[in-house]
């Protein structure tokens, strides 16, 4: 008989990135639906009060506050300033360009108009960060974890601000796929998206930082274990050059400002007119001194409450041994929420994208029996339904 071969064994076929993505997206489509389920919870109760109270909820949702703003620059560009009572200036170059811009483009190719291009925009950016926080929390913690994670996130008292027309939920779709990216070493991913981000809001700031403080840490381990420069640079040039890229949406920002107003400071000094400067605290201190020498001593004591479980909760991440991107990036987003001397109310809003805060949570949420778990998240949504509701009622967010 003639001597035959056996034929090399077939090479296994690496799935295209649309495939890859599919069975990405497959996986997350449970934490989406829940997370839908939630906001479109929070959204029912918003209307059925509303209609009530004989209101529009779509005015409330993308007619209020900051969304007033975004929409004026989407619709004549930036220029305009407010002159207040007692002399302040609140101009428009306080707000960042990205949403103004998408509010505009779609509504030039679409029949929205940019009100409504700016509500599309929040709602598609809430499923896109919903993804995002999932696939962040399913690759340390597993899949339930994942999906309990980002319920949490659209559960929390100022989730309501993720249906409007505002640039938080934006910004946290932008921030939770660059920290993935981090985690998954896709360095130029996440700077890219961490340029995005710095065109979205100043806190993209806690973004570049999640991507600059690990790979200084990661230059200084090596160097200190003998490694020469030039083979530092030849072994972690993507890590340097994602590192420099980073900052560089929000410095084109703040250099625009500059060029504008003809000073070098011209965008801290727009912040500072509208008293959203750093004190460090002093702010902050502040009203809780006045809250608790005040007639409503109780909302002091509340106060202070909420502080000390930001502070367990920070503490519990550390404990957690979260890795360090993530603690730097939640680290960042409430040191600078704290430290800064704009309205208290505010605060609540500024810490929304600090979703790595919920991580502890959530690893307990995922450990009980399934129907409690929907239990626990079912009464949260209802919580944070009828609270989202009564402030957009009210006085409406900051």
């Amino acid at each position: 008989m003639p001597e035959t071969t056996d034929a090399p064994p077939a090479a296994p076929l690496v799935p295209s990135r649309p495939e890859r993505l599919a069975t990405a997206l497959r996986a997350a489509t449970p934490a989406l639906l829940a997370y839908a389920a939630v906001r479109l919870l929070g959204l029912a109760i918003l209307a059925a009060w509303a209609a009530v109270d004989g209101r529009n909820p779509l005015t409330l949702l993308n007619g209020r506050w900051d969304s007033v703003w975004y929409l004026r620059i989407a619709e004549h560009g930036y220029g305009f300033e407010a002159h207040l009572p007692d002399g302040g200036v609140h101009s428009d170059l306080a707000f960042f360009p990205l949403l103004p811009a998408l509010e505009r483009g779609i509504s030039e190719i679409s029949p929205l108009t940019p009100a409504g291009a700016g509500l599309l925009v929040g709602w598609l950016a809430s499923l896109v960060a919903a993804w995002g926080i999932y696939a962040v929390g399913s690759r340390l913690y597993g899949h339930r974890t994942g999906l309990v994670l980002a319920v949490l996130w659209g559960v929390c008292p100022t989730a309501f601000v993720q249906s409007m027309a505002y640039t938080e939920t934006l910004f946290t779709a932008l921030a939770a796929w660059a920290l993935y990216a981090v985690l998954t070493r896709r360095r130029l991913w996440a700077s890219a998206l961490a340029v995005l981000a710095g065109l979205t809001r100043p806190s993209a700031a806690a973004v570049v930082a999640a991507i600059i403080i690990p790979a200084a840490v990661t230059l200084i381990q090596d160097y200190r274990a003998g490694a020469r420069l030039r083979a530092l640079v030849r072994e972690h040039g993507r890590m340097i050059t994602a590192a420099c890229l980073a900052p560089l949406g929000w410095l084109a920002y703040v250099l625009y400002v500059a060029v504008r107003n003809g000073g070098l400071f011209a965008y801290f000094e727009v912040q500072g007119a509208w008293g959203n400067g750093i004190d460090g605290g002093v702010a902050l201190a502040g009203f809780v001194w006045e809250q608790l020498t005040g007639p409503v001593f109780l909302g002091g004591i509340g106060i202070i409450a909420a502080l000390a479980l930001l502070g367990w909760l920070c503490a519990l991440c550390v404990r957690q041994r979260q890795p360090l991107p993530l603690l730097v990036y939640a680290g960042v987003v409430v040191f600078t929420s704290l430290v800064s001397a704009g309205y208290f109310g505010s605060r609540p809003r500024l810490m929304m994208p600090a979703f790595p805060l919920l991580l502890p949570i959530a690893v307990a949420l995922a450990r009980l029996r399934p129907a409690r778990t929907a239990l626990a998240l079912g009464a949260l949504a209802l919580a944070s339904g009828a609270y989202g509701a009564f402030t957009l009622l009210g006085s409406g967010p900051p």
